[in-house]
């Protein structure tokens, strides 16, 4: 397609989630206001901003899309002329499954897709943490790009980052962009969370920006916050304490392709000799 701007401006939104979804979606909404008010067109919440994260919590939670939290999003993105990438909410199928999935909003409210989150987060760290979304999850299947004036964006949820094939084939089909609403903990925080950010863009030579949820000391699983958004040479351009906050960061596609040109990755490939490749085609 052809850009018509090198450069938009967008927010993330690290939200300070509790336990009353009311207030939750209330929250967002103001934020999403607060973040359009300054210019953002491209908007971003955190994984699970409509509840708090954990298996106890998903299904008492969960929804159908189209639903409660969907809409309000639409709502907001409508109101605000923005693209809004909603974070994750937990979704019921209305067969019995549950997912952990983002939905994507345009300036005109419509729905552009949903990511179902691809990777479930089955980890145990010895003496640390022991995490097991499977429990109550099923995974994703598929893809999830979306188009928009300025540039392709790339969607994933949390631990989808640590898998540098999907980043790699974002790259591959022309996303500038890669989009992580993420709830890292205090273990893998503090170790991963920046370096995982920094190696996908670097790697692919894109924008990377992620949202936590804001840390509350006081819940089953406590976020490490800190959400970011890095630049194309592997820097942290904008970035958020532990508290509830919005961060800005103005994307510049006109230095993404200075970087592309300067360090050719893309050309350089030996794909005579390899290649990330994606089994199965489509996209959400």
């Amino acid at each position: 397609m052809s850009f018509v701007l090198s450069e938009f401006r967008l927010a993330v939104v690290q939200l300070q989630v509790t336990s009353v979804k009311a207030d939750n979606l209330n929250r967002a909404r103001r934020l999403v206001k607060e973040a359009a008010g300054q210019g953002s067109k491209v908007v971003l919440l955190p994984e699970c901003f409509n509840s708090p994260y954990g298996t106890s919590f998903f299904s008492a939670y969960a929804e159908r899309i189209p639903g409660e939290s969907t809409q309000v999003l639409s709502e907001a993105a409508k109101e605000n002329k923005v693209y809004l990438v909603g974070g994750s909410i937990p979704e019921e199928d209305g067969g019995g499954k549950l997912y952990n999935s983002c939905t994507v909003f345009g300036p005109d409210g419509e729905l552009i897709l949903k990511h179902r989150k691809i990777h479930l987060f089955d980890i145990d760290v010895p003496g640390k943490v022991s995490f097991q979304e499977s429990e109550t999850l099923s995974p994703g299947s598929s893809l999830s790009m979306f188009e928009t004036p300025f540039c392709k964006v790339g969607v994933g949820i949390c631990y989808d980052m640590r898998f540098a094939e999907l980043a790699q084939l974002y790259s591959r089909r022309g996303c500038q962009l890669l989009v992580y609403p993420g709830a890292f903990n205090m273990t893998t925080g503090p170790a991963h969370w920046e370096l995982l950010q920094r190696g996908r863009a670097l790697d692919n030579q894109v924008y990377v920006a992620t949202a936590s949820p804001a840390r509350d000391e006081t819940s089953s699983y406590v976020a490490w916050g800190h959400s970011t958004v890095v630049n194309p040479w592997g820097e942290v351009i904008a970035k958020a304490g532990t508290e509830e906050a919005v961060i800005y960061a103005d994307i510049d596609l006109q230095y993404l392709a200075d970087i592309r040109q300067q360090i050719p990755i893309t050309a350089q490939r030996r794909d005579d000799l390899y290649a990330v490749t994606c089994v199965q085609e489509g996209s959400s």
